[in-house]
């Protein structure tokens, strides 16, 4: 199967959003990226951008809650049109619980951690999650470098799931790009999320083959 390609929204034009998800159309599904201005410095958008994006495409929405307390809002991005949520390893200590909240409401549930987060800490919440983000950068910020580290963390992971038989997808996100995208599906990963390497490219369906690595 293919690596999936999720060009991340934050990079587009918002001037132009429906343009610019039309253009994104060669891409598997989107990348939501949501900042409170808290659990991250940045600020991005909530809900009703996330419903306007629903209205002019049928591609899956996934839903990165970089919020400090998520369990106030995933109910309106669920709404809103997300069919993935994922939150963060670092904001489930009050809500141990939380992953099933989002499963009631009868999408998939995905878990992230920031590349100073020990991967063994998300061990015991595998079996309950549709994926596993991990951050190959500090979540907050678009444009930064990818970590070298981060491979390691992703042939943790994808050891962990062959020998458990667990089925969670393993996305990245962070400094993903035509370079780096070889190594980084090689060491398990299944998911790009991709944001100024498609945005920022002028022939985006060309980018987005070539992060799948064909031509």
């Amino acid at each position: 199967m293919s690596v999936q390609i999720f060009p991340s929204i934050l990079a587009a034009d918002f001037l132009h959003l429906s343009d610019e998800i039309e253009d994104i159309g060669d891409a598997d599904g989107i990348h939501l990226d949501i900042m409170d201005g808290l659990f991250v410095p940045n600020i991005s958008f909530g809900p009703d951008i996330v419903k306007s994006i629903r209205s002019v495409t049928r591609l899956p929405l996934h839903s990165h809650l970089m919020i400090i307390e998520p369990w106030k809002y995933i109910e309106r991005f669920v709404e809103a049109g997300s069919d993935l949520i994922t939150v963060h390893l670092e904001t489930m200590k009050q809500r141990p619980h939380l992953l099933d909240v989002i499963h009631d409401l009868d999408v998939d549930a995905g878990i992230s951690f920031n590349p100073d987060i020990q991967i063994k800490d998300a061990f015991p919440v595998l079996e309950s999650v549709e994926q596993v983000l991990v951050m190959s950068v500090f979540a907050g910020f678009g444009g930064q470098s990818f970590i070298e580290e981060s491979l390691g963390r992703i042939e943790t992971l994808a050891s962990y799931r062959d020998r458990t038989g667990l089925t969670f997808s393993i996305a990245v996100d962070g400094g993903v790009g035509p370079a780096n995208a070889a190594s980084i599906i090689d060491a398990g990963a299944d998911l790009l999320v991709a944001g100024t390497s498609v945005f920022g490219a002028k022939d985006r369906a060309t980018r987005i083959r070539d992060l799948r690595g064909r031509s």
